[in-house]
């Protein structure tokens, strides 16, 4: 695994006590020495301010971090402030996403899409930023065909990005034939897998509901015959999910974005199980 690109993300913490427990989880995952740590922002890019504090401290931990950047009811003048205040700080790396639109928000700000960001990006900063996107194996749920969601991809690519990280997926072959069709458009950037652990039943089930991804049937059977043992669903999604990295990392797949949900545990396993 050393020579792949692995990734951590975290959500930024709402409370004092949240933030000490997430600086608990980071000091564990360090441990497991990724490329960098990414941290997400709310609704609207409602959690920006944590965020940054998030990314701030981990930079001053000695660790990679990216914070993500959402354009949603963004407008220039917004975004090329917190571009400002990011190299400010001396951050490096940015995970640029058109956002999800707060309950309640009409317009959807100056950026319509992620690819205007990322040109927006790289017209305001040049080569100073590493940008990931986001890719969707399975589509994006609100993509009008799987047709128009590749396109969408190569606008985001063509517009400046350097990689990208995929929504989470449990079937390995939605993944290598998204990757084999943007070969087939010209797209060389690195696509790295990301990886939903489960430990949760009833949390993966709203989360996929929410995002389009897909839990094959077999696996959403065995997971609810569990009922409310934790023991056997955790110990169950591990192997299933690490039959998966292996899958990927063996079909060439550049790397795993794991998203932790503020947990070590999870992830650790999986990783002293992919690493010989």
């Amino acid at each position: 695994m050393a020579n792949h690109n692995f990734s951590i993300e975290f959500f930024p913490p709402k409370t004092a006590e949240g933030a000490e427990k997430l600086r608990v989880t980071r000091a564990k995952l360090s441990e497991l020495k990724p490329k960098y740590f990414s941290v997400t922002f709310g609704a609207g890019g409602s959690t920006q301010r944590g965020t940054l504090d998030t990314v701030v401290e981990i930079l001053a931990a000695g660790e990679d971090a990216a914070p993500h950047l959402s354009c949603v009811g963004g407008t220039r003048e917004s975004i090329r402030e917190i571009l400002t205040e990011f190299k400010a700080h001396n951050i490096k790396r940015i995970v640029a996403l058109r956002g999800d639109l707060p309950s309640g928000y009409g317009a959807a700000g100056e950026f319509r899409y992620a690819n205007e960001l990322v040109e927006f990006i790289r017209q305001e900063t040049g080569e100073w930023f590493h940008i990931e996107v986001a890719a969707y194996p399975e589509v994006h749920p609100q993509a009008k065909s799987p047709q128009d969601d590749l396109l969408a991809f190569e606008r985001k690519v063509k517009a400046g990005a350097n990689a990208a990280i995929t929504q989470y997926f449990y079937n390995a072959d939605a993944y290598f034939q998204f990757v084999e069709q943007t070969r087939k458009l010209g797209i060389d950037v690195p696509i790295v897998a990301g990886i939903m652990p489960i430990t949760n039943y009833t949390q993966l089930m709203r989360f996929s509901d929410m995002c389009g991804a897909e839990i094959p049937r077999w696996v959403r059977l065995k997971l609810a015959s569990f009922g409310d043992d934790s023991a056997s669903i955790k110990a169950f999604g591990l192997d299933v999910v690490t039959a998966l990295c292996e899958r990927l990392l063996a079909g060439g797949a550049p790397g795993l974005h794991f998203y932790s949900m503020n947990q070590a545990a999870a992830t650790t396993a999986l990783w002293q199980r992919l690493v010989p």
